[in-house]
Parts: C-alpha cells; sequence; structure tokens
C-alpha cells in the first residue's frame, strides 16, 4: 500500500483493516482529482458492506449494464437516464458478501455495443480506452480502483485492458452467473474482471474461492503465421515470444491464422443474429434513437437462420480442433488488440484478436506486453475450457518473467 498508484489488490488483501480503510479514501481522492479528465464513472457512490470476508473493504465498479440496487444502471444510453437499479446482480451480490465495496458504476458503450462512452484512456486522453467495458478498463488503470467488472461478446475486456495497459480476464463461458446483466448474445456473452496485475487477478481467484493450485506451464503455443495486426504490435508481439522463450519456456508455432480469422467471421454473425433478436422489441419502441444499435437490429434480422446455425457449427468444428491443440501445447499466446488505442473516441477499436477466443468460451486473460514508449500493448494467454487456475498461473509467471528481463 506504499505504491503512488494504491490500487494494488494483492497488498490490499494482505493489509490491516486500518490501511485498507485509508486506502479505500485515497481511491476516493485519485477518482475526485482525475475522472474529470478520463470520465470513467456513471456515479461514485461508495455502498454500505460487510465487516468480514476475503475482500474486505476492496472497492470495485460495475460496468453499467450490471445491475445494482439502488444506483443508476442505465445501459451507457441517454434513453434510460435516470433507470435505478431494483436488485444486484448475482457477481455483485457475491463480491459484496465477501466485504467488498461497490464503489460505483463504470462507463459503458450504449447497451455494451459499439456507440462509445465519454470515457478517455488514462495514458493519453486523446485515444479511446476501448469498449464495450470502457469505464472499468480505465478505472482500473488511473488507480481510482482494484478491481472491476465488465463483460464480453467479442472483445469487450481483454482489448480495453490491452489499451489500458492492465490485466483483464474472461474465464471459461458460463463460469459465472449472468442474471442481472443485460445480455447481448447469450452463447457468447461473458464476466469479465479488471485488475492492476497478473499477480492481482490470481489473488482475485483465490478469494473467489476458485481453484488456485495448477502446475506450472512449460510449453505455450504461438501462431506459425502472420496475424492481421498492426506493425507495432507485431514487432511487440515477436519480441516477446522471443523473451519468454530465452526465460525458459518452450515456444511451439501452431497453425490457427486461417481459423481465427474464420472464427471472427462467425461469431459476427452469431453476435448480430442474437443481438438483434434480443433488442428488437427495444428497436421497436426506440428505433433510429439507438444509433449503433439501431443499424445492427436492421441488419441482424436479415441473417437466415441457416446461416446463423452454419456459424454455430463451424464454431463447434474448431472447438474441437483447438481442444486438440491444447493438449500439446496447454497455453496458447497471441496478441490481444490488433495495435495500440486508436486516436480519438469514434472507435473502440477492432476485436478481431478477441472474438475467435469469445466464441469458443476458452478462458483468456490479457496481461502488459514490455513496451519502450508509446501507449501500451497487451500479450493475450488462452487455454482449454475449465483451465482457468492453470491459465492465471501463467499469465503470472510470464508477467513475471517480461517483468525481469
Amino acid at each position: 500500500m506504499t505504491s503512488n498508484n494504491p490500487a494494488g489488490l494483492t497488498e490490499w488483501v494482505s493489509a490491516p483493516f486500518e490501511a485498507r480503510a485509508r486506502a479505500l479514501a485515497r481511491c476516493s481522492d485519485v477518482s475526485a482529482s482525475r475522472d474529470h479528465e478520463i470520465r470513467a464513472w456513471v456515479t461514485i457512490s461508495p455502498q454500505p458492506h460487510i465487516d468480514e470476508g476475503s475482500l474486505l473493504s476492496i472497492p470495485f465498479g460495475a460496468k453499467d449494464i450490471i445491475e445494482t440496487r439502488g444506483l443508476p444502471t442505465e445501459y451507457g444510453s441517454a434513453l434510460y437516464s435516470g433507470r435505478i437499479g431494483t436488485e444486484d446482480a448475482d457477481i455483485v451480490a457475491d463480491l459484496k458478501s465477501r466485504g467488498a465495496v461497490l464503489f460505483g458504476k463504470t462507463q459503458t458503450t450504449a447497451f455494451a455495443y459499439t456507440t462509445p462512452a465519454p470515457t478517455r484512456n488514462p495514458h493519453d486522453p486523446g485515444h479511446t480506452p476501448g469498449g464495450s467495458s470502457s469505464g472499468s478498463a480505465a478505472a482500473v488503470a488511473a488507480g481510482m480502483v482494484p478491481l472491476a467488472l465488465g463483460t464480453q461478446t467479442k472483445g469487450s475486456v481483454l482489448r480495453p485492458a490491452s489499451y489500458c495497459g492492465i490485466t483483464g480476464f474472461k474465464p471459461t463461458f458460463g463460469l459465472f452467473s449472468m442474471r442481472g446483466i443485460l445480455p447481448f448474445a447469450k452463447s457468447l456473452d461473458t464476466l469479465g474482471f479488471f485488475t492492476e496485475s497478473a499477480r492481482d487477478m490470481r489473488a482475485l481467484w483465490g478469494a473467489l474461492d476458485r481453484e488456485r493450485d495448477a502446475a506450472d506451464v512449460s510449453v505455450c503455443g504461438a501462431p506459425a503465421g502472420p496475424l492481421p495486426v498492426e506493425p507495432p504490435m507485431a514487432r511487440a508481439f515477436e519480441q516477446t515470444v522471443v523473451k519468454i522463450q530465452q526465460a525458459g519456456v518452450s515456444i511451439r508455432h501452431v497453425d490457427i491464422a486461417g481459423m481465427l480469422a474464420s472464427l471472427a467471421e462467425a461469431a459476427h454473425i452469431v453476435m448480430c443474429y442474437e443481438g438483434a433478436r434480443f433488442h428488437q422489441r427495444r428497436y421497436e419502441e426506440h428505433g433510429s434513437k439507438l444509433l449503433d444499435l439501431a443499424d445492427l437490429v436492421r441488419f441482424g434480422l436479415q441473417i437466415h437462420d441457416s446461416v446463423y446455425d452454419e456459424a454455430r457449427r463451424h464454431i463447434d468444428v474448431c472447438r474441437q480442433r483447438v481442444a486438440e491443440l491444447y493438449e500439446s501445447t496447454p497455453v496458447i499466446l497471441v496478441p490481444a488488440a490488433t495495435g495500440r488505442a486508436p486516436a480519438g473516441l469514434a472507435s473502440t477499436g477492432d476485436p478481431a484478436m478477441n472474438a475467435p477466443w469469445t466464441a469458443l468460451g476458452t478462458p483468456a486473460i490479457s496481461i502488459p506486453m514490455p513496451v519502450t514508449s508509446g501507449l501500451p500493448l497487451g500479450l493475450q494467454l488462452t487455454a482449454a475450457h475449465d483451465r482457468d487456475a492453470m491459465l492465471l498461473r501463467a499469465a503470472e509467471r510470464i508477467s513475471s518473467l517480461l517483468s525481469a528481463s
């Protein structure tokens, strides 16, 4: 609790009660001093909490599509301004039951789609923090809270984590309840978490009573051919893989570039088909006032059932193929985004590097890569279904190796 950033979750968990209380006050101070520029929050309103539990006094932010009793849940849309939640989503209730403090609601793109939130990247306010979990990523990156909740339907946790230089984790699909979270595409929607570091994420996993004991990974896979990423990301990824190999981790090249591209296309079809049908009534009520979401509904309703079914079948075929790859390469490494955070707020970035893993339902985590200049770049680690604990251990180890190199 002595660093300039008061928000490291690992130190928070091990700190005495009095220090936690002081750090909670510092989070309020940091938020007050920085949020006028970053605009990570819809509202800051620390809620009452119980005085016991594995996350005692640890503040967290909840994305504005996650229901919170007594606080705004406005879906990032002016159409729902003033809407107040009547109950807590299951994940919010779970964190509260462990002593965590709901600190406030974080900004999201409208309905967790593409209409940008007002949030800025803490590393350079002239750039996007990514989306749709914009405010959650920015709040953790700025040291406002040690933990924030997001969701991912294509790349809405891993990409913002990459852009903001923090750790974002998308667990195995279905591992956490989505009750109380606004759906988009139910076969893709996944809860996610943001922390400052991989070490913090692993500490959170233990605090949630999830498995932490897992063997070290000695072999990682990396794509055999080029990926559709920008040159700075391609160079950083290549250099990072070399550093990991030099640190003693065996690297095996896997031929997945073509499969990732086809999976990204299939994920887009599934998202548009399911999202259009979930939001159809909302569109009938509000029409073009839904902005980008209105375009999605119009497009998605034109997707024939057979096209959707074929996309789902393709994902299933790829899921089997990737499961076989994980047998010999338990962790597969890929870039966490196509490049650095784009300038301006008009776009939240390209989810092409994340959507395949969301479609497959595999756990995936983004950790910062070492960069000497410019905005952050993230390394994405992925693993087989239900190997979340192993993946978190690998992420912590690789993060440590990269920091030492």
